[in-house]
């Protein structure tokens, strides 16, 4: 019984990621499994229920992969490398409308996201920022909390609609260019040497 429950949770997410979660109906998510959506209302309550399931499930694994790579980049630079990678991968496979849909329709489920906000991406950020001071690649007169803040609004920025129209802006490019903006806006000289040697050499390959 709880492997179906899991089931149509990460049926609902892979929906969620495709389409947005406002498109979304219970029939849907019963037609992608092949069963009736009264045996989903067995286990869930209503798609409320599976939103807020979905988005702890979602931000879990986004954890889990901060901490993966944090935990085995050898220095400050190899983790920026990788970071940006897993995000760039995690948002090419994301309907920008999940997070407008989650804070305009779906509260609970937004108060999933505030609260791994601060409790999670928050911290990791700042943990990345003064690895970076202490290993001479991010400049120290920077102000980590303020900048772990700053980066946070700037990872939300990058989603809002109203300021980069999906037909206007690539959602992907969109991310990219502000996380460069961000990064190349701490690093020292030094830094800024590591990370295009590195970025150079992988070019290469």
């Amino acid at each position: 019984m709880e492997n179906i429950a899991e089931k149509i949770i990460e049926s609902a997410e892979g929906l969620f990621m495709k389409y947005g979660i406002k498109s979304v109906t219970m029939d849907d998510i019963a037609r992608d499994l092949a069963i009736s959506k009264k045996t989903i209302y067995q286990y869930f309550k209503d798609k409320t229920e599976i939103v807020v399931k979905v988005a702890h499930s979602h931000m879990a694994r986004e954890k889990d992969q901060i901490e993966a790579i944090q935990s085995e980049a050898s220095n400050i630079i190899e983790e920026l490398i990788m970071m940006t990678r897993c995000m760039k991968e995690n948002h090419m496979k994301t309907n920008p409308a999940v997070f407008l849909d989650l804070k305009k329709y779906y509260a609970k489920g937004w108060e999933v996201f505030l609260e791994y906000k601060q409790k999670v991406f928050y911290k990791s950020i700042l943990t990345s920022l003064k690895r970076g001071i202490a290993e001479g690649v991010f400049r120290p007169e920077i102000n980590a909390e303020i900048l772990a803040n700053m980066r946070l609004e700037i990872i939300q920025l990058s989603f809002n609609d109203e300021i980069f129209p999906r037909e206007k802006f690539d959602f992907t490019e969109v991310h990219s260019q502000l996380a460069e903006h961000f990064i190349y806006g701490i690093l020292t000289t030094k830094g800024k040497e590591l990370l295009e040697n590195q970025l150079n050499k992988q070019q290469e390959k």
